[in-house]
């Protein structure tokens, strides 16, 4: 298959298991409260497949890939529907006429679907695969580097750090980043025999003044190690929590300045790697799709207005002062939402063109 087709073929499958499964949430939460759902989208745009159910919901698979939604009956603001329309709607049924609680656990919903749907796969995957393991085995030897100054070659396998027990790659991270410029012994394993070596590391200064030792390895072996059902769902959810707290973590860097903006990614680098992904097999996809989706709901649980996160935040202040927030105040709120997401994809979308190398590509046609 065309790495092209191969990509967008999977970037359709990415994005529609986490938009359906988001969206899902809202549904299930909102006939869970009593809210009738008029229309479920996968999508934007025109229908290309469309459906009603038992209960009038119509049910739509539209053309633009990019999202979807789901249109709760009486969900517009009152003062933005006219008598005439609102005559038709069902007491009882509305969105709007239901408690600030009721209408939070509908908007947080279709976030904690996501986390959910993240903890099953993960677990799913540890069940049937195991938990990958990256054994502390040396893949590649940077030229120039601490390791390979102190003697460390390819498939070295490191068995101690300065008198500490390695057991997995994660474990000589966690130490070589908190010895900067230090000299420590390491024992290394190389065809069947045990060999001592003395390593200095580097010491890297990161944008914030601190300083980090580096080794300048790459692990290469991962093996997964079997675990039980209850092991794997356990693993699920802790595997679900670990990534929250890096992406948090990797946020907070690029708000401080300690990191680049350059990892920020859209839709097109979302494109890119789902096809590259898919090429490694199933359980590489599951769990690429089980990480996209931990962002996906954090994402929406960011106070933009617009976003489920917003919608919180202005039922809080709602909750909190006894009456909704003004009109022109949710108004003003939107717009702000809309320009700050829109800036966003913009800067992503500039981000994905650089690193496919779109810009490159143009620069070399013109000057040609």
């Amino acid at each position: 298959m065309p790495e092209f087709l191969r990509s967008v073929l999977a970037f359709v499958v990415v994005l529609g298991v986490l938009v359906f499964v988001h969206e899902l949430g809202h549904y299930l939460a909102a006939r869970w409260r009593g809210v009738h759902v008029e229309a479920f989208s996968i999508g934007f745009g025109q229908a290309l497949f469309s459906w009603t159910d038992k209960v009038g919901t119509v049910w739509k698979i539209a053309w633009i890939p990019l999202g979807g939604y789901v249109k709760m009956h009486g969900q517009e603001r009152l003062e933005d529907v006219s008598p005439q329309d609102r005559a038709k709607w069902i007491a009882g049924r509305t969105f709007h006429e239901k408690s600030v609680g009721s209408r939070a656990i509908v908007v947080a919903a279709g976030p904690i679907a996501n986390f959910l749907l993240a903890a099953v796969l993960f677990a799913g995957l540890f069940a049937t695969v195991g938990r990958p393991v990256i054994q502390p085995v040396v893949g590649e030897v940077m030229p120039d580097s601490a390791a390979a100054h102190a003697g460390i070659l390819a498939d070295d396998r490191i068995v101690s750090i300065d008198g500490t027990p390695i057991v997995t790659f994660e474990d000589i991270q966690k130490i070589i980043s908190g010895r900067p410029g230090q000299s420590m012994p390491v024992v290394v394993e190389r065809d069947g025999a045990t060999k001592n070596l003395t390593v200095t590391t580097e010491a890297h200064t990161e944008k914030d003044g601190a300083r980090i030792g580096m080794l300048g390895i790459r692990g290469g072996r991962v093996t997964y190690e079997p675990m039980s059902l209850t092991a794997s769902l356990w693993g699920g959810v802790a595997q679900t929590w670990d990534v929250t707290r890096q992406t948090f973590e990797g946020l907070a860097q690029m708000l401080s300045g300690r990191r680049g903006t350059e990892d920020l990614g859209g839709p097109l680098r979302i494109a890119q790697l789902s096809g590259e992904v898919a090429q490694l097999g199933l359980a590489s996809l599951v769990s690429f799709i089980a990480v996209l989706s931990v962002n996906l709901g954090l994402i929406n649980l960011f106070p933009i207005p617009i976003l489920d996160g917003g919608h919180l935040l202005f039922y809080a202040a709602e909750a909190i002062r006894g009456r909704p927030i003004p009109p022109r105040a949710q108004e003003y709120g939107f717009r702000a939402g809309l320009a700050l997401l829109a800036c966003l994809f913009v800067f992503a979308t500039w981000n994905d063109l650089t690193h496919l190398g779109i810009f490159h590509w143009v620069a070399g046609l013109i000057g040609s």
